[in-house]
Formats: C-alpha cells, sequence, structure tokens
C-alpha cells in the first residue's frame, strides 16, 4: 500500500491525540514517539488487506510496548481496519478497544501486548516459523527502549540473530524516557548501535521521527540477506505536541485545565491544515 505519508502521519496523530483527549488521560509520550515509523508501515512497507485482516499472504506487525496501543488503535483505523468512530470508545466499557491491544478483539492486531518483553519473543517465533515454511510474509516489531531492561529481550535478539531471520525487523523507539525517568538513569543501555552489532545484525539508526529517514532505514533492510535488521529509532517523547514533549513526566499523563488547552490548541491546528487537505 502506497499513500501520501506526511498525510498519514497527521491523521494517526490527530486521531491519538483525540481519543486520549476524550479520556483526559492516557500513554501520551509513548505513544506519540512512534506515529511516524506507524505511518510508513501501514502506508508504504506492509501488505495487509484491511477486509481480510487473516489474509495467509499478510505481513505480521507486533506493538511489543503495548502502551503504545491508541497510535497503533489510530494507525488501524485510518488503514480502514474498522470504523474510526470506535476509537472514541477506547478504555469504555465493554469496548473493543482496551489501553492495550488485544488479537481477540481488534481486526489487525497479530498479538495481545502490555506484558514489557514477551512482544518480541512472539515475533521472534513467527519468523522463525515462517522462515521454515519458506514463506515471504515479514515480521515486524516495536520494541521500547525502557522495555529493553527486560533481559526476556536480548535472549529474543540471540535467537533472531542465531537463526538469521531476516524477515524480521527489530524496531527500537530510543524516546530515551521511560515510566520513572530518563531510561540512562533507570538503567543505562550505552550504545545500543554496538550492542546489536555484537548480537549480529544489520544496524540502522535514523532519525525516527523523520518519514524519509525511516523509509530509507527500511528500504536497506530489505536488502540485507546475511542477518537480521535492527532499526533505532532516535525518537522523542510525545514527539509533535511541544507541550508533552517539553513535559517531563509525559509517559502516562492525566491532563489539567492547562494540558488540556495546549493540548488542544495542537489538534485544532491538525485539524486545520487535514480538513485543508481534503482529509478529514
Amino acid at each position: 500500500m502506497n499513500r501520501d505519508l506526511k498525510a498519514t502521519a497527521d491523521l494517526i496523530r490527530y486521531y491519538t491525540l483525540k481519543e486520549l483527549g476524550r479520556l483526559g488521560y492516557g500513554h501520551y509520550g509513548g505513544a506519540l514517539s512512534i506515529v511516524e515509523v506507524l505511518a510508513v508501515l501501514y502506508g508504504s512497507e506492509m501488505k495487509f488487506d484491511s477486509n481480510n485482516p487473516e489474509s495467509e499472504d499478510r505481513d505480521y506487525f507486533i506493538l511489543s510496548k503495548g502502551h503504545a496501543g491508541p497510535a497503533y488503535y489510530a494507525a488501524l483505523a485510518v488503514s480502514g481496519f474498522f470504523p474510526i468512530d470506535n476509537l472514541f470508545t477506547l478504555n469504555d466499557n465493554g469496548t473493543d478497544l482496551p489501553s492495550h491491544p488485544d488479537r481477540n478483539k481488534i481486526k489487525g492486531v497479530d498479538m495481545t501486548t502490555g506484558s514489557l518483553g514477551q512482544g518480541i519473543s512472539v515475533a521472534a517465533g513467527l519468523a522463525y516459523y515462517l522462515k521454515y515454511k519458506n514463506m515471504t510474509n515479514r515480521v515486524y516489531c516495536i520494541v521500547g527502549d525502557g522495555e529493553l531492561n527486560e533481559g526476556q529481550c536480548w535472549e529474543a535478539f540471540m535467537f533472531i540473530a542465531h537463526h538469521n531471520l531476516n524477515n524480521l525487523v527489530v524496531i527500537i523507539d530510543d524516546n530515551k524516557k521511560q515510566l520513572d525517568g530518563y531510561t540512562k538513569d533507570i538503567c543505562n543501555l550505552f550504545s545500543l548501535e554496538d550492542k546489536f552489532r555484537a548480537f549480529g545484525f544489520n544496524v540502522e539508526k535514523l532519525n525516527g521521527n523523520d518519514i524519509e529517514s525511516i523509509k530509507s532505514g527500511f528500504d536497506s533492510a530489505r536488502k540485507i540477506k546475511d542477518k537480521p535488521t535492527s532499526i533505532i529509532l532516535d525518537t522523542v517523547k510525545g514527539a509533535g505536541v511541544k507541550f508533552i514533549e517539553d513535559t517531563m513526566s509525559n509517559h502516562h499523563m492525566r491532563l489539567d485545565k492547562e494540558a488540556t488547552g495546549k493540548i488542544n490548541e495542537t489538534i485544532l491546528d491538525l485539524e486545520k491544515s487535514l480538513q485543508e487537505r481534503g482529509l478529514l
């Protein structure tokens, strides 16, 4: 699928802010930091059919950092998996859109996630199966930088490299913050590039909030056949909303009157721009 990726990113960011804004709380920071990579994945990179989400020909996507679910839902809705209006049931009683992705409730979700570290392990097993069966499907998995505190991630990376799962792209959202503060202060990851190269990966470090940079990284990953690829996205937590970017504790935010007003300014700016382009 190919379309205007900037427009796709703007729509995903707009609907992410709208669905969270209705609640007045949620995981703003880590959802907004992956908007551009979701736009590239669902706008040009992945093979899927929103009318047939279980197609055996599809590429697979796993959001291992499941707390970024609201951005994932927005990407799915924009891509036609379910009606946009469903986004505004986020976290309601009886909703199909709980805080974290649930594959039993949401069309297009390939794995229920939320317990950090588990998504990348399932992605590894899935990629291994597809390669064993000589299938051409690809697997994409987004892992948070704070999530890398989980040893399970590194066991999965060793497995991925050992079996040369070049049909799997490991995407690291390096937004430099986690629940309790800066990642480097909680448990320093040091050089992710050096680590992944030592683990046997091809490494692409990119501007994770720049669409062209991300697209270039995926294009390069497809050319690498002798090892799996890790794409390290240098991102800003809360990207695209200056008020959230500048808020220290922006992993999960409960909005007061000032925060609501500041975020609504961004929503209105996006809405105006999208309307001018005939996208709303």
